[in-house]
């Protein structure tokens, strides 16, 4: 009989339901709260699905956050890469990460655990991805080398700040309004018309 569970579940879960489920759990909990029993709990099946897709819990760790990492970063590069104004494809970057309230609520969480070595390499290239991104649509609006990498720096400075300031610090949250006035104030300063 319970042979017969697992291979249900088996089929009911796959992978990457595991990886979003240990996403969902980042999210709310940080990383140290991403449990093989735990997770099982949450998703409401047992511990034998789980070591049906991975062998270990850093197995697991290691997809969600690829999977992170290529939804948050890739994929949204990939589509604003497509402008080929720079100053527009900024401004559109800007507004959407104001909107991926989930994904930044998982990269305060991954920043919180950044001495843990799985989270560590994983924030620096996605840093790196990022600050490259920024500097090269920077430079394509004829900022020298060296002032298109400080505003980089600068804008990626306000976005892990503001993240801190809200999700660790407890400031108080802004309605959606003043959250949208607040990117397009972020907007006018960082990008140079």
């Amino acid at each position: 009989m319970l042979q017969a569970v697992e291979k249900f579940e088996r089929a009911r879960l796959s992978a990457e339901d595991w990886e979003r489920g240990a996403l969902d759990l980042i999210a709310s909990q940080g990383v140290a709260a991403v449990a093989v029993e735990a997770l099982a709990r949450q998703l409401g099946v047992t511990k034998g699905s789980f070591y049906w897709h991975f062998p270990t819990r850093e197995a697991l760790l290691k997809a969600a956050l690829k999977r992170w990492e290529n939804h948050d970063t890739e994929a949204l590069f990939e589509e604003v890469e497509a402008i080929a104004d720079a100053r527009e494809r900024l401004r559109e970057l800007f507004r959407r990460t104001g909107r991926e309230a989930k994904s930044h609520v998982i990269y305060s969480a991954l920043l919180r655990a950044i001495d843990q070595p799985i989270v560590q390499p994983l924030m620096e290239r996605v840093s790196r991805r990022r600050m490259e991104f920024l500097t090269r649509a920077y430079r394509e609006l004829g900022m020298d080398k060296r002032g298109a990498a400080q505003r980089a720096r600068l804008a990626y400075a306000a976005y892990v700040g503001f993240l801190q300031l809200t999700l660790q610090l407890g400031m108080p949250r802004l309605e959606h309004g003043e959250f949208e006035d607040y990117v397009e104030h972020v907007i006018a300063t960082l990008i140079p018309s």
